[in-house]
């Protein structure tokens, strides 16, 4: 992919998320996948946002690329996360995929994420702090410079696995509580069942 190709990507994302009403709080464009963290105000905040870029982006790549056919496997993964516990540890997990990948050895020489905008206070159109992110400091100095300081200790492995699961399996990433209000919310389980045959309740 070319720097083309990512700019483009982000400028159809920036034209459509806030008809949508979809607030991007991270994200890192990867050669072959994206991250996006965002919190939508709708119930089709998310479909309708990644619907219209999709489109756009798939008849630009053709055209560019001189190819036919879909571009995407499949449709996009999400998953729910408590804001409180895991907000933070998400938005670095996200903008640490390029160095995960071996691609850079930090995260503020990679072009295409948002971690200029978070850590170091660049303006970016995208970019909607939310409110964990304005919490941790006082005034914008203080927070890129209370982000940058939380970048400094790796995310543990069992944060890790956790938001790796969540993500593939679309599992809720959050407390046991969360969790449960999420199930009353939607009428959907939020976790895998347990392994295993089900107890036999004997009268």
């Amino acid at each position: 992919m070319h720097n083309d190709d990512y700019q483009f990507y982000l400028e159809c994302l920036q034209s459509t998320m806030e008809k949508n009403k979809l607030w991007i709080h991270a994200y890192v464009l990867m050669t072959n996948h994206v991250h996006i963290l965002a919190s939508p105000e709708t119930e089709t905040s998310i479909s309708k946002t990644l619907q219209s870029v999709g489109r756009r982006y798939v008849q630009y790549f053709n055209f560019t690329y001189k190819r036919t056919g879909t571009l995407w496997e499949g449709r996009y993964k999400a998953t729910v996360i408590d804001s409180e516990q895991y907000l933070l540890t998400c938005m670095r997990y996200i903008e640490l995929n390029p160095v995960r990948a071996g691609m850079v050895e930090q995260p503020g020489e990679y072009p295409w994420s948002s971690y200029a905008a978070n850590a170091e206070g660049n303006d970016n159109k995208l970019i909607k702090s939310h409110e964990v992110y304005r919490r941790i400091g006082a005034n914008e100095v203080e927070r890129t410079l209370a982000y940058r300081q939380i970048f400094r200790s790796a995310i543990g492995k069992a944060d890790l696995d956790a938001l790796r699961e969540a993500t593939n399996k679309g599992w809720v990433l959050g407390s046991d509580r969360f969790r449960e209000e999420i199930e009353r919310l939607s009428g959907r389980r939020s976790v895998a069942k347990p392994r295993g045959r089900p107890k036999k309740v004997i009268d």
